[in-house]
């Protein structure tokens, strides 16, 4: 792997990691989190380091994701490989949450799937005016992982819709759902980043970004909550696109055409996962789920079919196996959340000193 896809750096006390791959939307590789991780955990045991600093390079965002068009190229025979991926993403999406120093993350563009799992568990997480913060994963057959079941879980009839219908949150409404912090114009970047370059103390970071930070627009689903709100506390995935159906606005009438388009086996799971992560005790039972459903998504039609239409081919008229919610009741899917027969992610406490 060429070095550079991940650049790691240090200013006065603040530890940098900037993602690289910017002609791939910053997407992220198994090397890319096993950089990522080993220069975590070099900058959580360096006593001259006190916070750290996450963002991407690049005109257009953060991070797009994890690579998969690399898992729709593997052969039928290799695809469970990319369940190591899975599990050491998600294990670094856990170190992160319980980082010990400030992580100050960056989330200016695109900001989608993997990356919003290196960045919504964070401690300072900074949205901008061109934020599109989405997890838009039941559009290719998938589920939205990276903890977001643990996140959306928790953010209510937004949350919900956010992990239903994949639509994207700009800085406003991050800030309302809980995936991010404040939000910094992007022109305001480069001066706050030199200003955290020069902190001696962590005590400073929470100041420096109350100084930066301006109040966001408000955002689409801000401005349509109600609608979201009546529609999202029906019981079934099928109530609530027939509640969206009797609401006769623009909105609700994109809503669903826009759940048409999913995959009634994502559009099952993901209810299900939103639901247990808005009861889970923590973060990781959250991510052990996801691991698990991705998992027998690898034996998926819809999940390949979904990455061929929309990344491969670009056709965008992918075909869905089963084609309807009647076809996929809850008794269908929920074996999928049982313990995988593949490795499955070990959550590690951070140790007080490294161990050697």
């Amino acid at each position: 792997m060429n070095e550079e896809q991940l650049v790691v750096s240090r200013a006065g006390r603040l530890g940098s990691i900037r993602l690289n791959r910017p002609k791939a939307l910053n997407s992220i590789n198994l090397d890319m989190v096993r950089r990522f991780s080993a220069a975590l955990d070099d900058f959580v045991f360096d006593e001259d380091i006190c916070a750290i600093f996450v963002a991407g390079e690049g005109e257009r965002g953060l991070c797009a994701g994890g690579d998969i068009r690399r898992l729709y190229e593997l052969g039928p025979g290799e695809r469970h490989s990319f369940a190591s991926f899975w599990k050491e993403e998600y294990e670094l999406n856990a170190r992160i949450a319980s980082c010990p120093k400030p992580y100050i993350v960056v989330m200016d563009g695109l900001v989608m799937g993997g990356g919003v799992g290196i960045s919504a568990h964070g401690r300072y997480r900074i949205a901008t005016e061109r934020s599109h913060i989405a997890m838009p994963e039941t559009g290719i057959g998938f589920i939205p992982d990276v903890g977001a079941s643990w996140l959306l879980g928790r953010a209510g009839a937004l949350g919900l819709y956010m992990a239903l219908s994949g639509a994207a949150a700009n800085a406003g409404d991050a800030i309302r759902v809980g995936l991010a912090d404040v939000m910094v114009e992007t022109r305001r970047l480069p001066g706050l980043a030199r200003r955290l370059e020069a902190i001696e103390d962590e005590n400073e970071i929470g100041g420096l970004l109350a100084e930066a930070a301006m109040k966001p627009e408000r955002g689409a689903l801000e401005l349509h909550e109600a609608s979201i709100e009546a529609a999202t506390a029906q019981k079934s995935v099928e109530d609530i696109i027939a509640a969206f159906g009797a609401d006769a606005s623009p909105f609700a009438r994109q809503a669903v055409a826009e759940f048409a388009r999913k995959p009634p086996t994502s559009l099952r799971l993901t209810h299900g996962l939103i639901g247990r992560g808005a009861r889970a005790a923590s973060l990781e039972a959250c991510l052990l789920d996801e691991f698990r459903v991705a998992c027998r998504l690898l034996d998926s039609h819809d999940l390949f079919e979904g990455i061929r239409a929309a990344i491969i081919d670009k056709d965008h008229k992918p075909l869905w196996r089963p084609a309807s919610l009647a076809e996929v009741p809850w008794e269908a899917v929920a074996p999928m959340f049982e313990p995988s027969s593949l490795e499955e992610p070990a959550f590690k406490h951070w140790p007080a000193q490294r161990r050697s």
